[in-house]
């Protein structure tokens, strides 16, 4: 699993380096202003939309379901099934779609209220909502695409895919921006070409596999009854953090303007070690747990969640020290020129903070959900999620408005949250034995400590104020921030290998 997971973060890694090459060019370009902010709240709808249906709460529906056809059905019924979900996913999204590109104002007033009592935002946000939203019906067909190739432990092509996004953004913001009056109208036709490149790409592996799907629909194949059984709640259950993230998108177009991108910028660098360990974790882990499941080796299904676990930890840690030491440095070196300035870093810096102190909290979701839906088991989560939602809601509401903490208060209800999340999921999977905690934990858990105290003392002794930080050239910049994260990972990996942890502790 540690080679597998190991393929997905690569290119995980590469495509997260890429989205943040896209972010600087964003806000190079359109600053933070009044068309960035219409940009990424709008385009949160479909990506909320894209999380739960398509990432969240499907494919956490499918994969169990396909690999129980997998394991015990014959090579025409696999075929079957993904012929009947084809056809069920791609019709379910295709109405999503058309209407709300038809009532998209009446969206804008659902979604972004804020925006809709102001007439240039208002008919700005329509635009973009209308030529965005159709990048959901193709990209849900690229996670299915991607769930039949995880599945049968093909890893590499979805976790590529993810590149050419970044890429056709990158290339739309820096050649095809310049020809629009409004450059973020260019941005948005970028995104919707993204989603029809990142379908095309997935064609060929699926014609390899003998798996490329053929319109079929019928509701009533029980493979499909089952999946919608379990998706239906999933949506919810899945989608925690997404829906946590449309709360925030419906608030923050209340906030003064300049908020919501403060909070995409602090969004988008929590992403890199988000996506690089623990989306990349749970991509493996739920196919290898539902299989794990089918065979009924419960013991080898808690050593791998317990696997899951620690390496989260382990990573998490030093991402939450270097984010919160680093926060300023770090805006400062990739986002602060041409329309962004440095009132804007210091306000995203604020967010940054925020949000990764619920890093471990957002990456141990992504591990933690899959035990229950490895077993087909959605009831359980869903609930949690619903009072997750609800406790975001109240003290995003009080922390934004009522404390005026604005983009700030939203961050640190979302991180509030999410651990409520896991403190519940976990006591639930404890309770039930579906997991339990495997020897040698207080050690491991000693010398996380001790290196973080290591790391956390030598990123504050090579660390400048933020004056001298901008005092420097931009390469100067570059240079200085890389060489104190490499120096801080060093010392905190250098101090587990000196007290004892090694890789063969980390194999699942």
């Amino acid at each position: 699993m540690l080679a597998s997971s190991g393929i997905v973060s690569f290119w995980t890694f590469i495509s997260r380096i890429l989205g943040l090459a896209r972010d600087i060019v964003f806000t190079s370009l359109l600053g933070a202003g009044v068309a960035l902010d219409t940009y990424v709240v709008i385009t949160k709808i479909p990506n909320v939309f894209r999380r739960i249906f398509a990432e969240g709460a499907f494919n956490q529906a499918f994969v169990p379901v396909l690999s129980e056809y997998k394991e015990n059905k014959t090579e025409g019924e696999v075929k079957n099934l993904i012929n009947n979900v084809f056809g069920m996913l791609s019709s379910l999204i295709l109405i999503i779609t058309i209407i709300i590109v038809f009532f998209a104002p009446f969206f804008i007033l659902f979604f972004a209220p804020g925006f809709y009592v102001e007439p240039i935002k208002r008919e700005l946000a329509t635009d973009i909502l209308r030529i965005t939203f159709p990048y959901l019906f193709f990209v849900s067909l690229v996670a299915l695409s991607g769930s039949i190739m995880n599945t049968f432990g093909k890893f590499s092509i979805p976790a590529l895919t993810p590149v050419f996004y970044n890429l056709i953004l990158v290339c739309f913001a820096l050649w095809i921006a310049p020809l629009y009056e409004l450059p973020v109208y260019a941005i948005a036709w970028g995104m919707f070409s993204a989603g029809v490149l990142q379908l095309f790409i997935q064609v060929y592996p699926l014609i390899k596999l003998n798996l490329l799907p053929r319109f079929s629909l019928d509701l009533n194949h029980p493979g499909v009854r089952k999946i919608l059984y379990l998706m239906i709640p999933g949506v919810i259950a899945g989608g925690v953090s997404q829906l946590n993230m449309l709360v925030d998108t419906i608030l923050a177009s209340f906030l003064p303007t300049g908020s919501p991108t403060w909070l995409y910028v602090s969004d988008r660098l929590m992403q890199l070690p988000l996506g690089i360990f623990a989306i990349a974790i749970g991509t493996v882990l739920l196919p290898r747990l539902s299989s794990l499941h089918q065979s009924e080796d419960t013991n080898e299904f808690s050593k791998t969640m317990d696997w899951s676990i620690r390496l989260v930890v382990l990573i998490s840690v030093p991402s939450i020290i270097g984010l919160v030491l680093l926060s300023q440095p770090i805006i400062l070196t990739l986002f602060e020129r041409g329309e962004f300035m440095s009132h804007d870093t210091f306000k995203s810096s604020l967010s940054l903070i925020a949000l990764a102190l619920g890093l471990m909290a957002f990456m141990l979701i992504k591990v933690l959900t899959p035990g229950f839906f490895a077993r087909q088991n959605p009831k359980t989560p869903v609930k949690v999620a619903l009072a997750s939602m609800l406790l975001n809601v109240f003290l995003a509401w009080i922390l934004a408005f009522y404390f005026g903490l604005n983009h700030v208060g939203l961050a640190i209800a979302s991180s509030i949250s999410a651990y409520f999340t896991i403190i519940i999921l976990l006591f639930i999977l404890l309770k039930n034995k579906i997991y339990k905690l495997e020897r040698g934990w207080v050690i491991f858990l000693s010398r996380i400590v001790a290196s973080s105290l290591v790391m956390t003392s030598v990123v504050y002794f090579l660390n400048f104020d933020i004056v001298h930080w901008r005092g420097l050239d931009q390469i100067d910049r570059f240079i200085n921030l890389f060489g104190i994260l490499i120096f801080s990972a060093f010392s905190y990996f250098g101090s587990l290998w000196l007290l004892g942890l090694r890789l063969i502790h980390l194999k699942g």
